[in-house]
């Protein structure tokens, strides 16, 4: 049948055929199948008419039958289509049908469900091929049919429509495309589906300022995602709603262009052509003067897109320019700059609005117009020190987004986070509950395998374990209930807020909730800044808030703790925790990272292990530390491995090392190892983050350092450090040593580079550090010694002192101990203990003395095993 008796035929389905008949298009669409089969309709009818429902249902059909027979129909036909899919011919014989018995037999204007159902199962040839695929629809009772029929008499049904892009030219003046494609914002205003918008009155006033000028009068608000674009123009229709606009401006209807639904099915050539056309058309003939505002005004000029998208530009600038379509534009200044700044005749069409992030107190007042709707959709109450706080945090660690965005996603999800703990049970108790249950499934396992001495060690340690997690559980519970009662007398409290008495009544309870709840509420009542701040903490992995107690401690032992790791460094370690101490207490300068220490010295003496301690002492654990070797970076080319490359290179787009490394962690440690050693062009990327803690990658985007402890390594300065320590009496100390390596360090790094770090002089080891440093080495083979064969470690002092020997006759320093004990205590110890065990027996102490020679002699005392040798390498792998 020809395309244009198909049109016809559809502009006689009623409303919820045509809705099935699309959404069998789609169903079609998302099984790549080349055809829309009667199978499709009949599952999109189920799925989205209730009147299909209910006929099928009076006249005696199975519906689940009907809709697993129709899907299992479905998967017979080949999903190999990547085109539109074409109307099958079932479909339009069915429709060409029904048309004939509705319209002739019944006299009606429309073809209804019960006309489709009736020709499907009274046609012999139809009802054969319906029956084949679905053959529970033989149940269906052609009575019954009839008898709906006969009740609906001559009625229209629902009124008749068409589908996008299936439809005939609209009829004049009633704007069909508008209506298919645009949302009314003046009507949404009306209904007080729209927000109040405060903060943007300068942008505001301007957008009106160029909305009733003669010439040019279509503004485009540019500005980055986030900053409020969309929601000037909200602002713009409650003005024209309130009548707080010009004359001119208080008759019109401001039109969001949905162009998700412009280009939705467009695939044919031509048709999204025909559709903004249309809604062009539609918007020159409305009787009440229209203004279309067309947001991400990119995607609908930039072309590239969907086939055909190339004219969309062409068919705008003539209705823009003779002054016959009015216009409100948004996009970003890179979309600005790729697609409206190239083509001269389009710029001009457009007057600019400048857009900027607002400042922070315009951000509390824009967050703070939000708060009743907020309050509103979640059900709690939002302090205002929440909302200061929203914006003040977000500002500070969140990047790469912008304000008033960011702070409203930040509240909104604190306040979500508020509402979920009031109802559902707190995670404490559920994490409890989850350990005591996977202890009581290993229990059950244990107890049901052979009695060993390790089982039962395991048992007993399982019982120790479940007492202490029920009891916690069980405090956890107790807690929850007081914590349930106290907020709920005070929610009462703060209802009947403005009776006397009542204000301070509710302070004491806050009062005494936070000190129920501790540092570990289960509970939140309101959204504070301790919510907002939680919420910061677990997007960015910042502590801020409550956690910030927990760093505080941290950072006040940091230096002590540091020494116990690095030793013989005590006042490169003084120098920096101090540094640390400042930046925690929000002294030193926001807008540069924590610290930036250079790290000079001979190799072995504590400077990576600085770093490495650092990381796990401050920051939780050395996942926190990023270290990047900069003698890779000898030629100043390679830069674009630290950065990224830039576009229209090789590897443009996947990130540089560096600022890859900061983004996903930007809470941390970077080591820059041996940063004397990168090309003086390489070191010179680094002024910007030193000063102003940014830096910007091979895309353009800004990486946030800010939170980011920089440490750099070189071994500038080795020769003066050396020959200082031959006396240590007269060595000199803190920013004396520091200007005696100043010549040396000239000689390496630009002066513009040295001004902008902190230089930590470390200083070589003598005998006594060495000494310890062999301790803390032994201490750790003891360690683990105990914990895998619970066995002791007894070192020799000649051991000890052969140990120290050896570091000094090589320049590694302290690295030479771990290598000496890896290299040739560890292979002989290891050696006795494996033999041991083959033959069933268990080491208890473990001597380690200095033979005649020189070497290391290793010797085990044994104690026989009762039961079971503990398990070591070679049995895991089947050898011994």
């Amino acid at each position: 049948m020809p395309k244009l008796d198909l049109r016809r035929l559809v502009q006689k389905l009623d409303g919820e055929l045509v809705v099935g008949l699309e959404e069998a298009v789609a169903i079609a669409v998302r099984n790549n199948h080349s055809n829309v089969e009667v199978e499709h309709w009949l599952l999109a009818l189920n799925d989205k008419s209730d009147r299909f429902q209910e006929i099928i249902q009076r006249s005696g059909g199975d519906l689940a039958s009907i809709e697993a027979e129709a899907h299992r129909a479905l998967e017979r036909y080949p999903r190999d289509n990547t085109a539109a899919p074409a109307i099958s011919t079932g479909i339009i014989d069915v429709i060409r049908e029904a048309w004939l018995a509705a319209s002739l037999q019944s006299g009606r204007t429309s073809i209804g469900i019960v006309d489709l159902l009736h020709t499907l199962l009274s046609d012999s040839s139809l009802r054969a091929m319906t029956i084949s695929s679905i053959p529970s629809a033989r149940d269906i009772r052609l009575g019954e049919l009839e008898r709906i029929i006969e009740e609906r008499g001559a009625e229209p049904s629902v009124t008749a429509k068409a589908l996008p892009g299936e439809t005939a030219q609209p009829r004049s003046g009633d704007e069909e495309f508008l209506s298919a494609f645009t949302i009314d914002l003046t009507e949404q205003a009306r209904n007080g589906e729209i927000d109040a918008v405060v903060g943007r009155e300068a942008e505001l006033r301007q957008l009106i300022d160029i909305l009733v000028r003669r010439r040019q009068n279509n503004p485009i608000l540019v500005g980055e995602a986030g900053v409020g674009k969309t929601a000037i123009v909200e602002a713009f229709a409650l003005e024209v709603v309130a009548g707080n606009v010009p004359e001119m401006l208080r008759d019109i209807r401001l039109l969001t262009l949905d162009l998700g639904l412009l280009q939705a099915g467009a695939g044919v050539k031509g048709e999204f052509e025909r559709r903004l056309k249309g809604v062009i058309d539609d918007v020159k003939s409305s009787p009440v003067p229209v203004i279309l505002f067309i947001d991400e005004a990119h995607s609908l000029v930039g072309a590239g897109g969907q086939a055909g998208q190339g004219d969309a530009a062409n068919l705008l600038k003539p209705a823009l320019a003779r002054g016959e379509l009015r216009t409100v534009a948004a996009t970003t200044w890179a979309e600005y700059k790729k697609y409206f700044e190239r083509d001269a005749a389009l710029t001009r069409r457009f007057q600019v609005v400048k857009v900027d992030e607002p400042d922070e107190e315009t951000a509390v007042r824009m967050v703070r117009s939000l708060v009743p709707a907020l309050e509103k959709h979640h059900q709690v109450k939002i302090r205002d020190e929440a909302i200061r706080a929203a914006v003040a945090l977000s500002m500070r660690y969140i990047q790469g987004r912008q304000l008033p965005d960011k702070a409203v996603s930040l509240i909104d999800t604190a306040a979500a986070a508020v509402s979920i703990s009031r109802a559902t049970v707190p995670a404490q108790i559920e994490d409890a509950n989850r350990a005591i249950d996977l202890l009581n499934l290993e229990k059950q396992r244990l107890e049901l395998e052979p009695e060993t001495a390790a089982g039962g060690e395991r048992l007993a340690d399982i019982e120790l374990q479940l007492a202490a997690l029920q009891a916690s559980a069980k405090s956890f519970t107790t807690r929850l209930e007081q914590e349930k009662s106290l907020v709920e007398v005070a929610d009462n409290v703060e209802k009947a807020f403005n009776e006397p008495g009542n204000r301070p009544k509710l302070g004491m309870l806050e009062k005494e909730l936070r000190l129920l709840q501790g540092e570990s509420p289960l509970i939140h009542r309101v959204v504070d800044r301790e919510t907002v701040a939680a919420v910061t903490a677990r997007w960015t992995g910042i502590p801020v808030g409550r956690l910030v107690r927990s760093l505080v401690e941290a950072v006040q032992s940091l230096e002590g703790r540091l020494q116990e790791r690095v030793v013989g460094q005590d006042q490169a370690i003084a120098l920096i925790s101090d540094a640390m101490i400042t930046a925690r207490a929000n002294l030193g300068d926001d807008r540069r990272p924590p610290g930036v220490f250079l790290m000079v010295g001979t190799s072995g003496v504590g400077k990576t292990e600085t770093a490495l301690a650092l990381a796990t002492t401050l920051y939780g654990g050395d996942q926190n530390l990023t270290i990047i070797n900069m003698s890779e970076f000898k030629e100043e080319h390679k830069v674009s491995l630290l950065l990224g490359s830039p576009p229209g290179y090789v590897g443009y787009g996947e990130g540089g090392i560096l600022t890859e490394a900061v983004r996903k962690r930007p809470y941390g440690v970077l080591l820059l190892d041996e940063i004397d050693k990168a090309h003086p062009g390489v070191q010179d990327i680094f002024y910007q983050v030193f000063d102003k803690g940014m830096l910007k990658d091979g895309e353009g985007r800004d990486i946030d350092f800010k939170n980011t402890t920089i440490l750099m390594t070189a071994n500038t300065g080795t020769n003066t450090l050396t020959a200082l320590a031959a006396d240590p009496d007269t060595m000199p100390e803190g920013q004396a040593l520091v200007d005696m390596l100043q010549p040396e360090l000239l000689g390496q790094f630009k002066p513009a580079f040295l001004g902008r770090v902190t230089v930590v002089p470390y200083k070589p080891l003598d005998d006594r550090v060495l000494g310890l440093i062999v301790k803390l080495q032994i201490e750790k083979v003891r360690k683990r010694l105990r914990d895998t064969y619970k066995a002791d470690l007894i070192v020799s002092q000649g051991a000890t002192e052969a140990l120290i020997a050896r570091s000094k006759a090589v320049e590694t320093g302290a690295r030479a101990i771990e290598s000496t004990i890896s290299r040739e205590l560890l292979p002989k110890l290891s050696r006795n203990i494996l033999q041991l065990t083959l033959e069933n027996v268990h080491p208890e102490v473990v001597r380690v003395d200095i033979d005649g020679a020189g070497g290391f002699l290793v010797s085990v005392e044994p104690v026989k095993l009762l039961q079971d040798p503990p398990e070591h390498p070679s049995q895991k792998d089947g050898r011994g």
